[in-house]
């Protein structure tokens, strides 16, 4: 059994400009088809808009207040929503709040920067 845990994971910045702190991804786990990373916007910051040719991602979001555009619509998000986001289809992330906005990200097939397309919006 391989457990990973999250304050051993250092974070990195993603294509889109949020810091992910990866748990799980098949390039160093048993995980195949997938991968689960902790995102965090800080306060005022926002992500690029980008899409993603191949992958479906979801979005949980486990604290903070934000703003989200998901193809052409925007609505508000806070802690305890979940968001489906299809392939293709541009998003971005803005952090509304006074605190991180911390969300968990599922990517299947998992998260590459090969898949990250800035759309500049």
């Amino acid at each position: 059994m391989q457990i990973v845990r999250l304050a051993d994971r250092e974070s990195f910045i993603t294509a889109d400009g949020s810091g992910i702190r990866e748990l799980e991804h098949p390039s160093w786990t048993e995980a195949r088809n997938q991968s689960l990373a902790e995102a965090t916007v800080e306060p005022g910051g926002e992500t690029a808009e980008h899409y993603h040719p191949r992958a479906e991602e979801i979005y949980h979001f486990t604290a903070g207040t934000g703003r989200m555009r998901l193809g052409g619509e925007e609505a508000e998000i806070r802690a305890g929503d979940c968001v489906v986001i299809p392939p293709g289809t541009a998003h971005k992330l803005w952090n509304t709040g006074s605190d991180p906005l911390v969300l968990l990200c599922c990517c299947a097939p998992a998260y590459s920067h090969d898949d990250t397309v800035l759309t500049g919006g």
